[in-house]
């Protein structure tokens, strides 16, 4: 499996132990940062653990600055190129450890009908899911309103920890760049549930999360959702009817 991991000026929040930590602990989850026009020192400290690992983290230069819908779809194109079976993703700040690879990987292997199974934060007891309050409950409205977009009873759809079969499907699926340079896992779901259906999605409850802060993330992108999602609905309209959670 590859799992690619976009990163853009993130020199101040890499975990480069960690990194190192995680290839050396398992042979079958390889790392792929793609640098997304960094202008501070993350494209050194990438290279860095290239040369520390080599074969095991690999790094794709973007020039300039795409955004992280291009970022994570070029990463996942140059995976799919190398005949990777599995690809997944997960952001840089590690705000879902690089175990969850695993699990992701293994609910893929669990279900050999599903697609993609994506990692839920659901807050559960004895659980570790921490988000601020302000998160949290403009999450919950974002999440009712892409479901509804959607069509499917999806209940959280921008957790950053993501996993997919791969092959010619994924590939042609990923040729198109996405529409919105935020919402791109709405419109990745749209696609993946247009080409295979509800059945070939899968949501996972995660068992830790962890909000590090600094998002750029900010409350505009939350007033611009609504275009957004309208965008996104007008390409890819439901068939069945509406499912809101």
């Amino acid at each position: 499996m590859a799992l690619v991991i976009p990163a853009w000026n993130e020199a101040g929040r890499l975990h480069d132990a960690a990194f190192l930590a995680f290839v050396e602990s398992q042979d079958t989850v390889d790392l792929h940062f793609v640098d997304d026009g960094s202008q501070d020192a993350t494209p050194a400290r990438l290279a860095a653990l290239a040369t520390a690992a080599p074969g095991r983290i690999t790094v794709q230069r973007l020039q300039p600055n795409r955004g992280k819908a291009e970022a994570v779809r070029a990463g996942l194109l140059a995976a799919l190129a190398e005949g990777y079976p599995l690809v997944g993703y997960l952001d840089a700040d590690l705000a879902a450890p690089l175990e969850t690879a695993l699990l992701l990987r293994d609910e893929l292997v669990r279900w050999p009908t599903v697609s993609m199974v994506l990692g839920s934060r659901v807050k559960l007891l004895g659980w570790h899911i921490h988000r601020s309050e302000r998160r949290h409950y403009l999450g919950r409205i974002f999440a009712t309103c892409a479901s509804i977009t959607l069509a499917l009873p999806v209940y959280d759809t921008q957790c950053g920890a993501k996993a997919m079969r791969g092959g010619p499907a994924l590939d042609a699926l990923l040729q198109a760049p996405f529409l919105s340079r935020w919402l791109f896992d709405v419109e990745l779901i749209a696609r993946l549930r247009d080409a295979a259906g509800e059945s070939a999605l899968r949501e996972l409850p995660l068992p830790r999360w962890e909000d590090p802060g600094g998002s750029s993330v900010g409350l505009k992108d939350f007033v611009r959702a609504p275009l957004e999602l309208w965008r996104i609905w007008r390409r890819y309209p439901p068939r069945g009817g509406v499912a809101g959670r």
